[in-house]
């Protein structure tokens, strides 16, 4: 009798830089359901999943068919739990990876969408005990909204680095240097709708937004919808009235020009974690939050619109309320500029009071984030 445990196999072979999977029965659980028995015993040879494995040294190793490791292949890309590169095969890592794919694609059963999901949302619960990324990896930043520069960016001439704003710091670089666009849906809030918790900011179909060759790509697999340029402006300006953070890649370079999640506080896996707990998954941008409050009406949008919990009506003691006023706790604030942009008022700039250069490229392992959801 065989008694090699193939899903603890695998599992062990889902790690990729700074991600990985806890051995855990409830990681075990979800592995059973994106993988039948004979899926999981083929999967035991593959490598890890920073390597691909070659169709024929596949069929050479199983032992099974071409015909029938091809058809087991398919099946399995179909879904997302696996990535394909021309004829080559590869595992991907629990989240980001399998996670952002199979929730995109949404092409398993409704049943086991369902059973992923609320797994998924047991991890998510419990992000500090089950560390699928190292949680001192920074991996998001935010990008200011869609009419920054031209609204309500300050820069300081005293300070050397604060005389440009640089392309990479701004959401609108998607819309200059592309003319394809996409959307396809937010998969932390899409577990929450699948579990009966959904976002009250958002839907799951407001999710990521996709520029250039990528939004083609998730038009031609029907994982997402296409938008002309002004609709893309305008889902950008309806995202950030929902009080919807724009967080690309930690980079400068092509992929986050390409990509930006719109996340939410209360669901997202990266931006749920930095406020609660203070992990450094998200980034802080360059920018920070002024308030004139000679211009502040204190109506207190900016409180409430702000994703960190970082603004506060400080109520007046003196008699002639001159300590009435608004307090940004810099500390914790991102410097995503969702207060300046639903500022009726026009109270609020973004300054730039640093000059962090993020790396050309972000690496997960030997694989950018893009190449994880898409591939």
């Amino acid at each position: 009798m065989n008694t090699t445990d193939y899903y603890e196999i695998v599992r062990q072979k889902l790690i990729l830089g700074p991600l990985s999977a806890p051995k855990h029965p409830k990681v075990i659980e979800l592995l059973k359901v994106f993988w039948n028995e004979d899926e999981i015993k083929l999967l035991s040879h593959f490598p890890t999943a920073d390597k691909f494995i070659p169709l024929n040294e596949l069929v050479e190793k199983s032992g099974i068919s071409k015909a029938e490791v091809k058809k087991m292949l398919n099946r399995m890309h179909e879904k997302r739990v696996i990535c394909k590169s021309g004829s080559k095969y590869g595992l991907l890592p629990l989240a980001p990876g399998i996670f952002e794919a199979y929730f995109s694609a949404r092409r398993d059963s409704a049943d086991n969408l369902k059973k992923a999901a609320k797994l998924m949302d047991y991890f998510l619960k419990n992000i500090l005990s089950f560390r699928f990324i190292d949680h001192n990896f920074s991996f998001l930043r935010p990008l200011l909204p869609i009419e920054a520069k031209q609204k309500f960016i300050q820069l300081d001439e005293s300070v050397e680095y604060a005389s440009q704003v640089l392309p990479y710091e701004l959401v609108e670089r998607l819309i200059n240097e592309h003319n394809k666009f996409a959307v396809i849906p937010c998969q932390c809030r899409l577990v929450a709708e699948l579990n009966g918790e959904p976002c009250s900011l958002a839907k799951a179909e407001d999710g990521c937004f996709i520029a250039g060759i990528g939004a083609q790509y998730i038009a031609d697999t029907g994982m997402g919808r296409l938008l002309n340029k002004q609709e893309a402006i305008e889902y950008l300006k309806k995202t950030e009235k929902a009080g919807l953070v724009h967080n690309t890649t930690y980079c400068s370079g092509l992929e986050s020009s390409m990509f930006i999640c719109n996340c939410c506080p209360c669901h997202c896996g990266v931006l749920g974690p930095t406020r609660q707990f203070g992990l450094p998954l998200t980034k802080k941008s360059n920018f920070e939050p002024v308030i004139d409050n000679d211009l502040c009406v204190k109506c207190e949008t900016c409180v409430k619109k702000c994703p960190m919990d970082a603004i506060y009506h400080q109520f007046p003691l003196h008699p002639d309320s001159s300590d009435d006023k608004i307090i940004v706790r810099t500390e914790i604030c991102i410097g995503c500029g969702l207060c300046a942009s639903n500022c009726a008022k026009n109270a609020i700039v973004m300054k730039k009071v640093r000059n962090d250069i993020p790396p050309k490229e972000l690496k997960l392992g030997n694989k950018t984030f893009t190449e994880l959801i898409i591939s």
